[in-house]
């Protein structure tokens, strides 16, 4: 007997091949049987006028310390995410130093100095979905260099392949930098493209939030193919877009640039979300000393320890209450006790570029959501894939469903390796969501953004029930994955 049979379903299979009406049979985590099947199950599941695909993958995140912190996931699972992608614009929580905190976005401390240690931490946990990890430029830059700005010595950068080269053996699956941040920002090409190659022998991939998103987005691009080619990698461009209402509409140039790229041979995929706000830590983008004033009029405040009655308000209706200017009240943030550790939602891009990027075949879908829940977090951390299917897939048709899902699924687990998983077929590992294709919409707002998305009926992870109707199962079957090209 089978452990379950989901029958009737709208069966769309992650590959862009058209939909069809079937069953899939599941047994010790796997799918045996997808078309008609005869078998009994211990649980059944009617399906009928309902979509069942391959779990979504959320290939740009910031989940390393959450899959400690929060292993239910719920803003995850509850989108239909089975598998996070981690270590993301080169902040990773690897390597790291036992009993201090970690250098990516979370902050938790470590009980690990790498990929194995924190696997084991993570499984311990029992996360509700499974992870992928990236190795981050700025954690094994500020492990060996600290906050110099400066090139590294040979030793140095002798130091920085031992850990690329050591997160590649454990699993993972490449080498992420955030050039636009700190330290990345003060290292120069040459730096980059060293590390790079570590990963080649892996056939591993390059992810990169390159070094500029506004004036200078297409010489970031050329930068970021360059690296690619001479290092003979893959290349992923993180959240692709461009910041700044006289850079939009260059998204088509950068576009363009990738397709010749890849006539050529170069392997380049980018990420998005579907969103015309980013959001990071304030720090990294301004200076204390001299705040851009065309930027602190486009933030919104989503996570202010220093200050908690601000969180969710406009930078520059807070500047107004206080009688100072925009600029003025990025320095009072800042200069406060914790202020560094607020978190800032910049409204700066065009709903047109968005709908090119989604329009691109080589495009997948990565929230890019900081998992900062005492707060007010961008509404991507719970809304991404639900807002891809209702607004731009129901809503505007500007991608169809099969489209859309396999942008989330099976292109996404080629490019990071989820072996056996990302389409509904035969063999592969049973992660899979089935979805009310006339209902699933994201509800979270920049005013309330936490709030689980609608029309997710079920999400399975490795075979096992994880989301039920809106309830969290807490089975927490998820595993830290071991990078395996197809």
């Amino acid at each position: 007997m089978a452990d379950t049979v989901i029958r009737n379903a709208t069966i769309i299979d992650g590959t862009g091949a058209q939909r069809f009406i079937g069953d899939v049979t599941m047994e010790d985590g796997h799918i045996t049987e997808v078309g008609s099947s005869t078998s009994g199950a211990a649980t059944e599941v009617d399906a009928t006028g309902l979509v069942l695909a391959p779990g979504f993958v959320d290939v740009h995140t910031h989940d390393d310390g959450a899959l400690l912190q929060h292993p239910d996931m719920e803003f995850k699972i509850s989108q239909g995410c089975t598998s996070v992608v981690v270590g993301n614009c080169g902040f990773s929580a690897i390597p790291a130093v036992v009993g201090q905190r970690t250098l990516d976005l979370s902050g938790v401390q470590a009980n690990w100095t790498d990929l194995d240690g924190y696997r084991h931490d993570v499984e311990k946990s029992g996360p509700a979905v499974n992870a992928m990890m990236l190795v981050g430029h700025n954690t094994i830059r500020s492990l060996e260099m600290g906050t110099e700005r400066r090139a590294p010595q040979d030793l140095e950068l002798d130091r920085m392949r031992q850990h690329v080269e050591l997160g590649m053996e454990q699993g993972a699956c490449g080498f992420s930098t955030g050039l636009i941040y700190r330290p990345g920002r003060w290292s120069e090409t040459e730096e980059v493209l060293e590390l790079a190659k570590v990963v080649a022998p892996f056939d591993g991939i390059y992810a990169t939030h390159m070094r500029n998103e506004n004036d200078y987005l297409l010489e970031a691009v050329d930068e970021a193919l360059d690296i690619g080619s001479k290092a003979g990698v893959a290349v992923q461009i993180s959240h692709h877009k461009a910041a700044g209402k006289r850079n939009w509409g260059k998204v088509k140039e950068s576009l363009a640039k990738v397709d010749a790229a890849v006539a050529e041979g170069a392997r380049v995929t980018l990420d998005v979300y579907p969103y015309t706000a980013g959001s990071g830590p304030m720090i990294q983008y301004f200076d204390i000393e001299n705040p851009n004033p065309e930027l602190a009029q486009a933030i919104q405040l989503a996570s202010c320890p220093a200050f908690r009655e601000y969180e969710g308000r406009m930078l520059i209706d807070v500047a107004a209450e206080l009688q100072i200017t925009a600029p003025e009240a990025v320095r009072h943030i800042l200069t406060a006790p914790e202020g560094k550790q607020t978190i800032c939602i910049q409204h700066t891009m065009d709903e047109g570029d968005i709908l090119s990027n989604l329009r691109h075949d080589r495009v997948m879908i990565g929230s890019d959501g900081i998992p900062d829940l005492s707060g007010r977090p961008h509404p991507r951390l719970y809304g991404t894939f639900p807002r891809v299917l209702g607004r731009y897939v129901r809503e505007q048709g500007i991608l169809d469903l099969e489209s859309a899902i396999r942008r989330m699924t099976s292109l996404s687990c080629d490019v990071h390796g989820l072996a056996d998983r990302g389409r509904i077929i035969e063999g592969n590992w049973a992660d899979l969501v089935l979805f009310d294709p006339d209902v699933v919409v994201d509800v979270a707002s920049y005013e309330d953004p936490k709030q689980e998305s609608l029309g997710i009926r079920n999400v399975w992870v490795n075979g096992q029930m994880a989301f039920s109707e809106g309830t969290h199962t807490q089975m927490g079957n998820g595993k830290v994955l071991r990078y395996r090209k197809h």
